[in-house]
């Protein structure tokens, strides 16, 4: 029941990010009824259905061929959903900014267009007002008064000379006309100043939505490609130093060459698994951990991707514990596999070496088989005295650790977040999410992983294989 509830609500999420991502990229910037339009909300619905394909095909044991055709495009997608709408967010604090600054602009040149024009708004609105009613104006109410003008001869003329309008009657005609046409244009241009607002806004949002979300595109599909050459382009090499107090001199600059989650599986195949056999070879470690979350598949699908670590090279050997997703995919088939590669399984187990001991427990998630971790049966009866470097998937038993006097534990599974804002939930989960850090009198040293889960995707988190060497404080 609770994971039915969870499952509803990540779909009532996903639906809601996606519908959001369409409006911005979409419906706010195409036509009704356009080409565009129509491509993008057929996108809308057919990526998150492949991506929902990509999480669930491995699990309901569909075919590789059809897990490999799903994983590409639909963990890819989720990588860009993820960019791309914490690329809309930010757009969300632009968008206003930059319809402020468009208005002005545009409230500007208004101003300088009525200048230019010598067009005065109330006069407009006035001659607009007495060709609606009806009446023609008057002149003297559109030109202003000047000054009196002094007497002349003509206005002494006797009562029975001829009216001074009788003379002037030709003039007056035109002079009306001119207002009649005055008032015309002055109505033209009032009209033309009140639709204006109506045209212009709707063109400014068109134009500030596609400029918002052509950035926002370019952003978030940039952060993916550069993730992705991350990924696909394997891990570096680190190197740290820990001093265990027990180590002996003639243990001093032993050199661990660690590596987590490589995750082989429908898009991180043979090459990947190549890739990192080289790196860690070039590294001429001591002895090589393998710390979980290896595959992400059966032996049947992948077998052949994880031949290469056939080829691991190290003075003391490969050593391997389980990690969850080996118990997704088949964890006793997996240990018989690796065994034929030349790895030494760590099953609870543990082996003395020339100046420490070197355990391994099960991953916690071998607890629904019966396969959990026990920690008194890698550790419980071995001498105290002794340096113990302890090989366990998951950060969380640090605590267990420290009880059975671990002096080093050497962990993955945190990947260091993968994708960034993603280590933020990571240390949610995790004691530690990727370094070298102290819990008592325990080390814990977490690696960020050789690959990746889901999206082939890395931004934040590089990939690392980390080449842990011991210190003796007795040298």
């Amino acid at each position: 029941m609770v994971f039915v509830l969870v499952a509803l609500v990540v779909l009532a999420l996903l639906a809601s990010v996606h519908r959001y991502v369409w409006r911005r990229f979409v419906g706010d910037t195409t036509a009704p009824g356009s080409t565009l339009r129509k491509v993008g909300t057929v996108a809308a619905f057919v990526l998150p259905l492949l991506s929902l394909g990509a999480m669930t095909s491995g699990r309901i044991g569909a075919p590789f061929w059809l897990q490999q055709v799903l994983a590409w495009p639909g963990f890819l997608w989720l990588a860009c959903l993820l960019y791309l709408t914490l690329a809309l967010l930010v757009g969300e604090v632009v968008r206003p900014l930059l319809g402020r600054v468009l208005a002005r602009r545009d409230a500007a040149a208004a101003a300088r267009t009525a200048a230019g024009t010598g067009t005065s708004v109330p006069a407009a609105e006035g001659a607009v007002a007495a060709t609606a009613s009806g009446t023609r104006p008057r002149t003297e109410e559109l030109v202003p008064a000047g000054p009196p003008r002094p007497a002349t001869p003509a206005d002494r003329t006797p009562a029975t000379a001829p009216p001074a309008e009788t003379e002037a009657e030709p003039e007056a005609e035109p002079e009306a006309v001119r207002d009649a046409e005055a008032a015309a244009q002055a109505e033209t241009e009032a009209k033309a100043a009140a639709a204006a607002p109506e045209i212009a806004h709707p063109s400014r949002r068109l134009f500030v939505s596609r400029v918002v979300g052509g950035a926002a595109a370019a952003a978030g599909l940039a952060t993916v490609g550069y993730g992705t050459h991350n990924v696909l382009s394997g891990p570096s090499v680190k190197r740290v130093t820990v001093p265990l107090a027990k180590l002996p001199r003639a243990a001093h600059g032993f050199r661990i060459a660690v590596v987590s989650d490589i995750h082989i599986g429908p898009i991180l195949g043979r090459a990947h698994t190549r890739r990192i056999v080289d790196t860690i070879n070039s590294t001429s470690p001591d002895l090589v951990a393998v710390v979980g979350d290896l595959v992400d598949g059966s032996v049947a699908d992948l077998g052949s991707a994880a031949e290469p670590l056939a080829g691991l090279r190290s003075r003391h050997g490969s050593f391997f514990v389980t990690g969850n997703h080996e118990y997704f995919s088949g964890a006793e088939q997996w240990v018989n596999h690796v065994r034929e590669l030349g790895l030494i399984p760590l099953e609870n187990a543990r082996v003395q070496l020339g100046g420490f001991d070197l355990a391994g427990v099960n991953d916690i998630a071998g607890e629904t088989e019966g396969q959990g971790p026990d920690f008194g049966r890698a550790l419980g009866d071995r001498d105290r005295s002794r340096a113990a470097v302890l090989l366990a998937h998951q950060p969380v038993v640090i605590h267990d650790a420290v009880e059975h006097g671990v002096d080093l534990q050497l962990s993955g599974h945190t990947h260091g977040g993968q994708l960034w804002p993603g280590n933020y939930l990571a240390e949610l989960a995790n004691p530690t999410v990727a370094g070298l850090e102290r819990y008592g009198d325990t080390q814990l040293f977490v690696s960020r992983g050789a690959g990746a889960w889901g999206p082939p995707v890395r931004v934040g988190a590089p990939a690392d294989i980390t080449v842990v060497e011991l210190a003796s404080r007795q040298a």
